[in-house]
Order: C-alpha cells, then sequence, then structure tokens
C-alpha cells in the first residue's frame, strides 16, 4: 500500500469511493460537490490517499480552520486491509504539527464509531445526529510512541 497527498486530479476517485460507503452514507451525494474537495483539500486542510495496486481505495482529509477529519473513508472492496489506519496516522501526525485538538463526527453503532473508539479517541457528546469524538496531540502521541 502507498500513501500519497491528494491532487486535483484525484477528486472524482475519491467521490467515487464517498458515495461507495455502506456506513455514513451521504442522503444526496450532490451535495458534495468537487468545488468541496478542492477547498478542503487545498484551503481549508489536506488531504491524502490509499493506493493498492495503483487503484486509489481511500482517502482521509483534515479541516484546519474548524479543526476536524472532515472525511476518512475506505471503499468497502478494499476494507480490512489496512488503509483507514495508515490514512488516519499520516492525516493526524501531519495534522497535530499544526494544531493541538481535533473532532470529528460519526454515525453511532457503525463499524467507523468502533474503529475511533479502538484509536484513542473519546467521546464528547453529540454533533447533530452523529457522535462526536475527540482527541489531543498528547493522546495521540502517547498511543503512537
Amino acid at each position: 500500500m502507498k500513501l500519497r497527498v491528494a491532487a486535483l486530479v484525484d477528486i472524482p476517485r475519491l467521490h467515487e469511493i464517498r458515495i461507495a460507503v455502506r456506513e455514513n452514507t451521504l442522503s444526496n451525494p450532490a451535495l458534495i460537490t468537487p468545488a468541496d474537495y478542492e477547498e478542503f483539500l487545498f484551503t481549508r486542510g489536506k488531504g491524502w490517499f490509499a493506493e493498492i495496486d495503483n487503484t486509489i481505495v481511500g482517502f482521509a482529509i483534515c479541516d484546519l480552520r474548524e479543526e476536524n477529519i472532515w472525511a476518512l473513508f475506505v471503499h468497502p472492496d478494499f476494507e480490512r486491509r489496512g488503509a483507514a489506519r495508515a490514512l488516519q496516522t499520516e492525516m493526524l501526525d501531519w495534522y497535530f504539527t499544526q494544531k493541538d485538538k481535533v473532532w470529528l463526527g460519526t454515525e453511532p453503532g457503525t463499524r467507523a464509531e468502533k474503529f475511533y473508539r479502538a484509536s484513542g479517541w473519546r467521546e464528547n457528546g453529540m454533533h447533530g445526529k452523529e457522535l462526536k469524538f475527540e482527541l489531543i496531540r498528547e493522546e495521540w502521541r502517547k498511543l503512537n510512541s
């Protein structure tokens, strides 16, 4: 598996992955546009993708402005191969050179919820209909030292 910083040309594949997921699905895929990806990748934050056999299989995007994780998704055909963990590590290692804390939201009762709990994220209430998880730099460093 290879990880690399996402580029403008990658946006169509990132959106394909986003609409293919089985959990945390979009109610209307048209609500997220190529311009949204571009803004989060190049203005508000940074993004990475995981590649297996020259196929982009997952991606992660952090938002420095709102201090959150905007996206961390793996295509269902490539789940359970370590892409999510590798993307999370790459993204958070970079993110925590910029900021001290981060949050994200995910649907309750999903594999994503279990993944974040196992990764050291702490639940801190609700964000709309999603569970809100938070992580601080010191906790991340302890978990990954």
